[in-house]
């Protein structure tokens, strides 16, 4: 396993992969957009919009942790409140349904701030339908918040296409399930023994808000 320095070192190798792809499946011509989850995949998106002379927008959803685990995620939250949901970790810990609905009312309130906050609406003014998104995080780890962004995506502003594209995941049946749900799916590595994101980063800092919101401004 080799470690990526940091986000600006993976994204350069995903862009060269992204590239690579649009090129094999004749796509580099169409009309594509780069979306971004923040906060980590703000960092990730700008190198590759930039690179590929595209624009940059994000999509925010929030993962629902666990009743006194709260990083352990049994779901997301989209941005219209409706809930993507690791029915097995529910099951298992027996998680009562006031306890979602209370925290799907809660992170949709977060989601819309975030919105605000980043871009100044929760509106978008583009017709998704004639072009293909290209949807980016620094890495995924139990799948939640981007099976619930591409869920979203795909139910309310319809994509021709839409790639999913991280530098690292687990080698699970999460990749399964997002092969699934998304027309492409573009990992550089992909980890059997996998903790967290972070652990393949050498420099992992936390993203804040203002430079999501600097970045931002470059775009919309």
């Amino acid at each position: 396993m080799a470690k990526f320095f940091d986000r600006v070192d993976a994204a350069k190798q995903l862009t060269e992969q992204i590239s690579e792809f649009l090129i094999r499946r004749d796509l580099s011509s169409e009309k594509i957009l780069v979306f971004a989850i923040p906060r980590g995949g703000v960092v990730v998106g700008d190198i590759i919009a930039s690179a590929l002379h595209l624009d940059l927008d994000i999509v925010v959803t929030k993962k629902i942790g666990a009743p006194y685990n709260p990083e352990l995620a049994i779901g997301a939250v989209m941005p219209d409140g409706s809930f993507y949901g690791n029915q097995h970790i529910i099951n298992a810990l027996k998680i009562d349904s006031s306890y979602i609905d209370s925290e799907k009312i809660r992170q949709k309130k977060e989601i819309e701030h975030r919105m605000y906050a980043f871009r100044g609406s929760i509106e978008y003014n583009v017709n998704f339908e004639d072009k293909i998104v290209i949807l980016v995080d620094d890495g995924i780890a139990t799948g939640a918040t981007m099976i619930a962004a591409v869920e979203w995506l795909k139910r309310e502003k319809h994509p021709k296409k839409l790639i999913i594209a991280v530098p690292v995941a687990p080698k699970d049946e999460i990749v399964e399930i997002l092969k699934r749900i998304a027309d492409y799916v573009i990992i550089l590595q992909e980890i059997r023994d996998f903790q967290a994101v972070g652990q393949f980063y050498e420099n992992f800092q936390q993203v804040g808000d203002n430079e999501v919101k600097e970045i931002l401004k470059k775009y919309l």
